[in-house]
């Protein structure tokens, strides 16, 4: 099992500019679906994320950012999948192996959250086996029941439905305020 990255527990505001240490925090396009479904399968294979398809990716390349290095690698993906008027899903979180440990994974979770507010959105939750990651950020750990049903769209199709290890995790979002 991977281990939670180390963080320091306040929130910190990602820069402005989006170009930071040679890498840039984008809009993903469709020529970033093989680097994305790379990254997400490889988590998959370890068991610690849902694999997605690349019809899945191509029909929610909308959703997602990535982190370009300086040579025009995607070392990192997250996607904002909007449920509601007020909320969204963070999915699709992947940093790269040869990455971790960065604060890239931190940086991805801050860009969501970033365009979540651009929305409009008040609250965004991930379903997650690295909870002490997004608690760093500021999540609360919550239940299945006190989120809306329509959340549970996709755990239908979930090979691991009857046998879930994710953990539910929300933050409300201030407007204006970055990172808490």
């Amino acid at each position: 099992m991977l281990e939670p990255i180390s963080l320091t527990p306040h929130p910190v505001a990602l820069p402005e500019v989006r170009r930071e240490a040679g890498v840039e925090l984008r809009k993903a396009r469709l020529d970033d679906v093989d680097a994305i479904y790379w990254l997400i399968r490889y988590w998959a294979e370890k068991g610690l994320m849902l694999v997605r398809s690349h019809s899945h990716l191509y029909e929610n390349i909308r959703d997602f950012q990535v982190l370009e290095d300086e040579d025009g690698h995607i070392v990192g993906t997250v996607a904002l999948h909007v449920l509601w008027r007020d909320l969204a899903e963070i999915r699709g979180l992947a940093v790269h192996p040869k990455r971790q440990g960065q604060g890239l994974g931190r940086w991805l979770v801050l860009g969501a959250e970033r365009e979540a507010r651009d929305l409009g959105l008040s609250r965004v939750f991930a379903w997650t086996l690295q909870v002490n990651f997004f608690r760093s950020l500021g999540y609360q750990v919550t239940t299945r029941e006190a989120l809306p049903p329509k959340v549970w769209s996709e755990c239908n199709a979930c090979p691991f439905y009857e046998n879930c290890r994710e953990i539910a995790v929300i933050k409300g979002l201030s407007p204006g305020a970055f990172g808490g």
